[in-house]
């Protein structure tokens, strides 16, 4: 509950707003000047003295006041700066300064003329603002300050706050030492130090409270606010050296992440994964049973890479936690890299490269051959087949595909009926398959015998799909002249020794699983599957989830809105129905999708609501899991 007589008591700069306003005084004043980027950077110096205390304030406001040649004509365009620069969550929480105006205080060392017009949007009235007044010559220029103010002098908003003898608790929200020595000085009785736009060690050391946003702050004393859980409290692990962008996008969006660069034995994980809320891995990480089990709080695992074999799906589904993968973003990646092999192999670059770096010059003509007019044989037309489809085509190769669902051919590509139809007809084979279990040793002594006799084989899907012990004897009795391998049955979880038969064997092309590993594809997966699991957590849309019912949600607008995980059995919604009507909730739209295991159902409700029911939807039978978005 919240408490009686409550007062709050906010700083401006770097609280409110996402900067320090004569900061942006000065870039906009000091345009023309010829030293502008050593005076800012002078002004920021003293602005931070200032906050940290190690400077009188009276002192930090003369010297940047000097430097900053400002005039009162100024002051409007400022205002319409400062007003797209207001703190994420604080905008995001207009309601709360709306409701709460009464007891919403704010004690700057700011100025009045920039504070007033933008509070005033945040019904806050002008005689609850607390701050500093420029002073101006006849010509509009900002000479000074209000010395009598006591805001202008050291320590001020310790008196302005004294003055003020505001009943019932008072809690100080502010980003620095002026508002924490409220606190120390006994005038206040909770300081938040507010790190949203700027952590400083000073008031961090001394809070109460470290609110990285005001969700957080509203949370801890039980306000109204946008999300009923805070983003800070939410912890995310990035395994496996993910890309930097993936933690800068989940950082940015307010989640608590932790980065680590390899991948975790099981018995590892299990200690880790206790209270982590979102796990994201690559392909080395085992999500296995076990792991589940002990990860009391997952909602999500996204695979920053495409396969997902190595994650118990059904058992996720079983748990409620919604699996996203990077489908589509490395697929140019992966398609040029079967280009370049396609070109080096049919010119056997790599026999003649080796000889050279030896001192030896074999300039022949022999084994070398053109691509164009050859037939590429196309194993696995998804994203990834399609896309080499139409990239052979454009170089002069006539492309075969087969696939083993319906698939309509891009371009003049021919589709065959049978896998031994394509084997048959290429000069170079290339495997583009998924990891079904089914699928190992895909192609084996039977399959590599139907090969044209001097063809060519690439494979960057599984490792498990050859058989290498037959591709190697096809090597070396020359039924085939090439091969390209990325991927392995068995691969290491780190740098190190690897060993595979194919070593040492000439124009065979080995690379350590690099396919999709390029800077563009890393960057898109950094993007594609944070965004995934920002829309599940943020609003719950599961849109390719690849384990769970997908839905698509719109916006919330003023709506609350319940997240129902269930066992697919009959007469659940009917149950949710009923624990709805009994506590008089207005349903404002609802959703629904099912699988054979699991229904997920998201319903938006107009209206306050009794927070009983929410037991009572935890408590509905085949209840996997439950969430509240506000």
């Amino acid at each position: 509950m919240v408490a009686v007589g409550r007062k709050y008591v906010f700083d401006f700069d770097s609280t409110l707003t996402r900067v320090e306003a004569l900061d942006v005084l000065a870039e906009m004043t000091l345009g023309g000047r010829p030293n502008k980027e050593e005076i800012i950077k002078e002004i920021q110096k003293i602005t931070n003295l200032g906050i940290d205390g190690d400077i009188s304030f009276t002192e930090s406001l003369e010297r940047r006041i000097k430097l900053l040649k400002a005039n009162k004509s100024d002051l409007t365009r400022l205002v319409s700066e400062l007003k797209q620069k207001i703190s994420k969550s604080i905008e995001a929480n207009k309601e709360f300064f709306e409701l709460f105006s009464n007891d919403i205080y704010v004690i700057s060392c700011g100025f009045k003329e920039f504070i007033d017009p933008i509070v005033k949007e945040y019904n806050i009235p002008s005689e609850r603002v607390f701050a500093n007044t420029f002073k101006f010559d006849s010509d509009g220029n900002i000479i000074g300050f209000d010395e009598t103010n006591v805001l202008s002098s050291h320590n001020g908003k310790i008196e302005c706050l004294k003055q003020l003898d505001l009943e019932g608790e008072v809690q100080v929200i502010g980003d620095g030492y002026s508002d924490y020595v409220m606190r120390e000085a006994g005038i206040a009785h909770k300081f938040f130090a507010y790190t949203e736009n700027v952590h400083r060690e000073k008031a961090t050391n001394n809070a109460d409270h470290v609110a990285p946003n005001l969700d957080e702050f509203l949370f801890v004393n039980d306000l109204p606010r946008k999300i009923s859980y805070p983003k800070n409290r939410i912890k995310i692990l990035l395994l496996e050296n993910v890309h930097p962008a993936a933690f800068d996008n989940l950082s940015e969006d307010g989640f608590s992440v932790e980065l680590i660069k390899s991948s975790l034995s099981e018995e590892e994980l299990i200690q880790k994964i206790k209270g982590v809320h979102v796990l994201g891995i690559r392909s080395k990480t085992q999500v296995t049973q076990k792991v589940l089990d002990a990860a009391n709080k997952l909602l999500v695992v996204g695979a920053f890479c495409i396969g997902t074999t190595q994650i118990d799906l059904d058992y996720c589904r079983a748990r409620g936690v919604v699996v996203f993968n990077a489908p589509y973003s490395n697929t140019r990646s992966v398609v040029e890299l079967a280009i370049g092999e396609i070109i080096m192999l049919m010119r056997s670059v790599f026999p003649r490269s080796t000889e050279i770096h030896n001192g030896q010059w074999n300039k022949t003509a022999a084994n070398s051959r053109e691509v164009r007019g050859k037939n590429l044989g196309i194993v696995g037309y998804g994203n990834i087949g399609k896309q080499l489809s139409v990239l052979a085509e454009a170089i002069g190769m006539r492309v075969y595909y087969y696939d083993i669902n319906d698939q309509l051919a891009i371009g003049n590509a021919i589709k065959c009926n049978s896998l031994e139809d394509l084997l048959n007809v290429s000069d170079v084979v290339t495997l583009h398959i998924d990891d079904n279990k089914a699928n190992r040793n895909f192609i084996g002594a039977r399959e590599i015998n139907q090969m044209k006799n001097g063809a060519i084989l690439i494979n960057l899907s599984r490792g498990f799909v050859v058989d290498i012990e037959s591709l190697v004897g096809a090597l070396k009795n020359g039924k085939l002249v090439g091969a390209a391998i990325d991927v392995y049955p068995e691969e290491p979880s780190g740098n190190g020794e690897f060993h595979t038969e194919l070593q040492g064997l000439d124009n065979v092309i080995l690379t350590p699983h690099v396919g999709g590993s390029t800077e563009e594809a890393q960057r898109n997966i950094a993007d594609f599957v944070p965004h995934k699991i920002m829309d599940y957590i943020n609003s719950g849309s599961t849109v390719d989830a690849v384990n769970f019912p997908n839905i698509r949600l719109p916006k919330q607008k003023n709506a609350h809105r319940f997240l129902h995980i269930h066992k697919n059995v009959p007469g659940i919604m009917a149950k949710i129905n009923e624990v709805l009507a009994k506590y008089e909730m207005n349903i404002s739209g609802q959703f629904l999708s099912t699988d054979n295991e699991v229904g997920y159902v998201i319903t938006d409700l107009d209206k306050e609501y009794n927070k009983e029911v929410i037991k009572a939807l935890k408590n509905v039978e085949n209840t996997i899991k439950f969430r509240v978005l506000y």
